[in-house]
């Protein structure tokens, strides 16, 4: 027997209204939520602990000031204090800007101009409860997967949880990882995630950038030199090798490297010994080897400008990491962490973003990877005035409609399936019975999809 289709959940919101009669206008306008209604900061208080609203509708004249701001304002900041992710709306009659600007100021999501539209009001609040929602999945995401596909890397991509979960079982042997891709995409994040996931993570994680370093000093920086090697060598000095004893050996932009070095390095890989600069000693050398680059590294091995025999003992296990342009769902997940911290660090009221800017983000091609991203998140916040974060806060430009893009409604239907297919597959990680729920449809539903977009091999049946 077919399953049955289970009920869409209503969104949750609270009306803070003294006007009964503006208060039973507002109920029938919002049949599609569970509302509750207050007419004082006691009653709101109380109705805001008992059903913990995604949205508050909050009028800004309240008793015992019904002209003046100041119960509104003083609601506001209990609501944001007691429940700091529920959006706050608030409506007056009254017409100086400065309380807008106030209110938005003190966290609230948006400020609302009486007398009441319907239609106006409903957009303004289902596009709050979407935004509560969007926040709360993430959340959820974070919390069943600690935020991270490997400590401090921030993913929900298919493939990137795949890699994730090989670098995990990677980490506890000695095996040489390469990691390549553009620069910010996390590469020295996820080696400083091998490091301490690893048997090693007491020992030290040593980086080296290959690009950053004359090559006249690099040889010496990696291996050290003995006192009298060169001129200026006034005393002898180990190299960042034998630095990284015991724990992880860092070779970053390893692309870079001068052909001449390449034949030492590979010496060292194979016999994971180093020889001083100056020196006649061969010293044993316990680490654990990563490296990484942003280069195409078949290329330069058919130009001549990288040891084959290097990339392969570089190789033992490679990984590809994505750009951020072919994950924009990461770059939205990435953006919601950045913004808690760089908020808490700058001590500024920042809640997170307006729908738009989610959109923003989402659409931006991020050239430069996370560390595009982190720049631009962190201007904004130390910048805006609102506690919500806007396009123009980001300097991004908000997707513009493609014309070219099909609109034949079969075609957009079986993409937008497709799309919403592989986001509930990501978060409920396959699990079907999951994917039904989130997608709000039975399972044989669910199988037919599937099917019909190829991906039944990659939903797993649930245990």
């Amino acid at each position: 027997m077919a399953s049955r289709k289970p009920a869409k959940q209503k969104g949750s919101l609270l009306i803070v209204e003294d006007d009964s009669g503006l208060q039973k206008q507002l109920r029938w306008s919002f049949e599609d939520y569970e509302v509750a209604v207050a007419n004082d900061q006691e009653s709101a208080l109380a109705q805001l602990a008992k059903t913990r609203p995604q949205v508050v509708l909050l009028d800004l004249g309240l008793p015992p000031d019904p002209d003046g701001p100041s119960a509104g304002m003083a609601i506001l900041q209990a609501v944001l204090q007691a429940a700091p992710t529920t959006k706050v709306i608030m409506m007056s009659g009254q017409t100086d800007r400065a309380y807008a600007i106030k209110a938005i100021a003190l966290g609230a999501y948006d400020f609302y101009q009486k007398p009441i539209k319907v239609e106006e009001i409903q957009l303004i609040v289902n596009r709050a409860q979407t935004l509560h929602q969007l926040e709360l999945e993430n959340r959820q995401l974070v919390r069943v997967r600690g935020g991270e596909g490997l400590p401090g890397f921030v993913t929900t991509h298919p493939e990137l949880l795949q890699l994730c979960d090989e670098l995990k079982q990677l980490a506890a042997t000695d095996i040489t990882v390469l990691l390549t891709g553009e620069s910010g995409t996390g590469k020295e994040v996820i080696a400083q995630a091998l490091h301490e996931l690893s048997p090693r993570r007491k020992g030290p994680m040593v980086a080296v950038n290959c690009a950053a370093i004359p090559e006249t000093l690099l040889e010496s920086e990696l291996f050290g030199h003995e006192k009298g090697a060169f001129t200026g060598a006034i005393k002898t000095t180990i190299g960042k090798v034998e630095q990284a004893e015991g724990g992880t050996f860092f070779l970053d932009e390893v692309g870079d490297m001068p052909v001449s070095l390449q034949a030492k390095l590979l010496r060292f890989l194979q016999e994971r010994r180093v020889e001083r600069v100056g020196g006649r000693q061969s010293i044993p050398v316990d680490v654990r080897v990563v490296a990484a680059t942003n280069q195409k590294l078949e290329t330069l091995i058919a130009e001549g400008r990288f040891r084959q025999d290097f990339y392969y003992r570089l190789s033992e296990s490679e990984f590809h990491l994505p750009p951020l342009r072919e994950r924009p769902e990461d770059a939205v997940l990435i953006a919601h962490r950045l913004v808690r911290n760089y908020a808490e660090e700058m001590k500024r009221p920042i809640r997170g973003f307006s729908s738009d800017a989610l959109a923003a983000i989402l659409a931006h091609r991020w050239t430069g990877n996370v560390r595009e991203l982190q720049n631009c998140i962190k201007r904004a916040v130390a910048a805006s005035r609102s506690s919500y974060l806007t396009p123009a806060d980001l300097r991004l430009e908000l997707p513009k409609v493609d014309l070219d893009e099909p609109i034949d409604l079969a075609t957009v239907r079986a993409a937008a399936e497709g799309r919403a297919l592989r986001k509930a597959q990501a978060i409920a990680n396959g699990n079907r019975s999951e994917m039904a729920r989130l997608l709000g449809i039975s399972r044989p539903t669910l199988y037919q999809l599937l099917k019909q977009h190829d991906l039944e091999q990659e939903a797993k049946q649930e245990s």
